[in-house]
């Protein structure tokens, strides 16, 4: 199991390109077996969990390749596996995005419930009721989601939560339905927005996608395309805050400004110099140490649960105390502990969390828990004293292409160990 090691003290300064979304590539990614030709998907990062998305399609029957130009060229056509595999799904919990487009174009699906990082409770109930209100016969037993349907109908189905992955599944269920299905109280994310681009690019009539209501009018077939995944928001950011934490800059090309903006205003509050394009956003703190600022994570226009982490990091080292609330993940604070290991000062409340910025971290082992916060710890050891040995890093890499490359080009001291060191 290998770790990441990071020399503390050395200021970011330099320019990087962002990587593409890892919440949109998965569900774009398996959205293709809803179309009767091929898809050519381009901006895909190198992460864990693209792997285990292509391993999964690949047991289904798909047909995946990667073309001269590093796109993924995925072919549906010949998928003759309704089934999502506990030994895959209980690794990545994104794979339950399998279960709509195999119930809409085959009619059957059988789909373990899912797994991923343990940041708490998040039920499919929502996935489920949404597709029994379609038609769908749904069983759970033996740990595995059952459903069939001849044909979906469409369906006014209204979310009792704001759920990402609950509106991806049942929009792209709803694409070949019949008739039209209404999807109230849907998540606005870009990625749920990029998703709904990506069935529109293969003919799919849907309308709202990016509000709270979307609307779903249901056709006989999709045809294969070719795409772009957007820039990955939650990478940007936190290579923002580590520019921020360390004092430097660092800016970000090829990504996405208008998804960012809840965590450009935090950024902003703690006195970073924010230069912002069309497609580039720079930081620069000329030196100086960030302001503690407030953090209360909500679904998307809020400040996302995916940038907490990292915000808890930087409001370790920064002038003041803040609050950072968690609103969406009930157990997403074990960062915390590993943080304290470092000398951070933060007291723990329920879903809140007191921190005390302090004027110095000193290097230790830790040990990741989950992806945003191997993020954190890494961007943690940035500014810690000495050196800092981050084990468990298998997390990082499901949502981060290549972190200690794209960082030792902003001039961090960082490598990676291939094998596990003892914390």
């Amino acid at each position: 199991m290998a770790a990441i090691v990071v020399e503390g003290g050395h200021p970011l300064d330099g320019d990087i390109h962002a990587s593409g979304a890892k919440n949109a590539v998965l569900p774009i990614l398996m959205a293709c077996i809803l179309a009767d030709g091929p898809c050519e998907i381009s901006n895909v990062p190198y992460l864990q969990d693209v792997t285990t998305t292509n391993e999964l399609l690949g047991q289904m029957g798909v047909e995946l390749g990667i073309n001269e130009k590093m796109h993924v060229l995925v072919d549906a056509t010949a998928l003759n596996n309704h089934c999502a595999p506990y030994e895959l799904v209980k690794t990545m919990r994104a794979s339950i995005l399998v279960l709509g487009p195999l119930v809409a174009r085959h009619g059957q699906a059988r789909v373990s419930l899912p797994g991923g990082c343990a940041i708490g409770s998040r039920p499919v109930n929502l996935h489920l009721m949404g597709l029994e209100a379609m038609g769908a016969r749904i069983e759970v037993r033996d740990g595995y989601i059952h459903a069939r349907a001849d044909r979906l109908k469409g369906a006014r189905i209204v979310l009792d939560t704001v759920t990402v992955t609950g509106t991806e599944n049942l929009m792209m269920a709803a694409v070949l339905a019949k008739g039209t299905t209404v999807i109230e109280n849907a998540a606005m994310e870009p990625e749920v927005v990029d998703l709904a681009r990506f069935l529109q690019s293969m003919g799919a009539r849907i309308e709202g996608a990016g509000t709270s209501t979307i609307t779903i009018e249901g056709v006989d077939e999709l045809h294969g395309t070719e795409y772009a995944v957007l820039p990955d928001r939650i990478e940007t950011g936190t290579f923002l805050v580590a520019g921020a934490m360390t004092g430097g800059r660092v800016r970000v090309n090829a990504t996405r400004p208008d998804t960012l903006e809840a965590v450009l205003g935090k950024l902003h509050e703690a006195g970073a110099e924010l230069e912002i394009g069309e497609n580039f956003i720079e930081l620069n703190m000329h030196g100086r140490r960030p302001r503690a600022v407030d953090i209360a994570t909500a679904p998307f226009p809020a400040f996302p649960t995916d940038m907490q982490a990292q915000f808890t990091a930087l409001n370790a080292i920064a002038e003041g105390a803040a609050q950072v609330v968690e609103n969406v993940f009930e157990n997403r604070f074990m960062h915390v502990q590993e943080l304290m290991r470092l000398g951070a000062d933060i007291r723990l409340n329920g879903n809140t969390a007191m921190v005390r910025g302090v004027d110095k971290l000193y290097g230790a082992p830790l040990m990741a828990t989950d992806l945003r916060a191997s993020a954190s710890l890494v961007l943690a050891g940035l500014v810690a004293e000495g050196e800092t040995v981050i084990d468990r890093v298998y997390h990082i890499d499901r949502g981060y292409e290549c972190i200690e490359e794209k960082l030792a080009q902003l001039g961090a001291r960082i490598r990676r160990l291939p094998t596990t060191r003892a914390a």
